[in-house]
């Protein structure tokens, strides 16, 4: 799934393509992306967007009308931004390179056409991917149970504690997991702040000592800063608006490197599950 660094990324890049321009058609595959479509269209066109936030996972559109549209990219969804055509029953893709060439790019849920001549699509390969309009007051509603934002100025070291120590009991991992405490953060980069920090997955939260929790907060604000500075991870389906792989992959530490060696000490990294989720980590340096 998407985690901050590529929803931010996804959103900064809209901001430059998009904000100003004005719907003028929509396209949907089946009511599974849009369910009720008469609604959503009469919704959305002839609205222009005056501008594009993320929450969390969430990407808001704020649109003219006053009203927001919500798109949550799920397990396998990315934004595009480019030109199709309709060939032979099938979308095809204007431009050349890898929106028209990446695989990952040719699974179309939905246009969205603007009246200066662009599109925005979804690709989403399983299908899961949420799209919506709301009033602000149903926003507030939707979000209202997301936690901190990692990367505020106003989420200082103190806040952090205590948001953590609230859930004292649970894994470090499991707490970086749950949305309601810290919004956006998921599996891959939960693995690498924690490598980052030296701190074991499985450690629970009552037993880390402040000079731990400093180490932890440091490394989410660097390793989420660096994620969205290589425009992030596309070890599965991400791509950018521009159908391109992000760049983490050449940063990542431990994800996915299960009986590699350690870039650290050397040692090698193990994989165990935690609530279902792969975890890895090093046994050896992370303590």
């Amino acid at each position: 799934m998407p985690e901050l660094p590529e929803v931010e990324t996804i959103v900064r890049d809209l901001k430059k393509e998009v904000v100003g321009k004005t719907f003028s058609d929509i396209w949907v595959e089946s009511t599974k992306i849009v369910k009720d479509y008469k609604r959503f269209k009469n919704e959305l066109l002839f609205k222009k967007i005056l501008d594009i936030k993320r929450r969390g996972k969430n990407i808001l559109f704020f649109l003219s009308s006053g009203k927001i549209l919500l798109i949550h990219q799920k397990l396998t969804g990315h934004l595009l931004f480019g030109k199709w055509k309709r060939k032979n029953n099938k979308w095809v893709c204007d431009i050349e390179g890898p929106l028209k060439e990446d695989p990952m790019n040719s699974f179309l849920r939905l246009i969205l056409f603007f009246k200066e001549g662009c599109q925005l699509a979804l690709s989403d390969l399983r299908k899961f991917a949420i799209v919506e309009i709301l009033t602000n007051d149903e926003l507030q509603k939707k979000l209202n149970s997301l936690g901190f934002e990692p990367l505020s100025k106003n989420f200082t070291f103190e806040i952090f504690k205590n948001a953590i120590y609230k859930k004292r009991e649970k894994k470090i991992k499991e707490v970086l997991l749950d949305q309601k405490i810290i919004a956006g953060i998921g599996n891959i980069y939960s693995n690498e702040i924690l490598w980052d920090a030296k701190i074991n997955p499985f450690k629970k939260v009552e037993v880390l000592k402040i000079e731990e929790l400093k180490r932890i907060y440091n490394s989410m604000k660097k390793i989420l800063k660096l994620a969205i500075k290589l425009r992030g991870e596309s070890f599965f389906t991400y791509r950018t608006i521009y159908g391109q792989k992000g760049e983490f992959d050449k940063a990542r530490k431990v994800y996915k490197r299960s009986e590699e060696t350690c870039f650290r000490c050397g040692n090698v990294i193990k994989k165990i599950k935690l609530n279902q989720r792969s975890t890895y980590f090093c046994p050896t340096c992370q303590l």
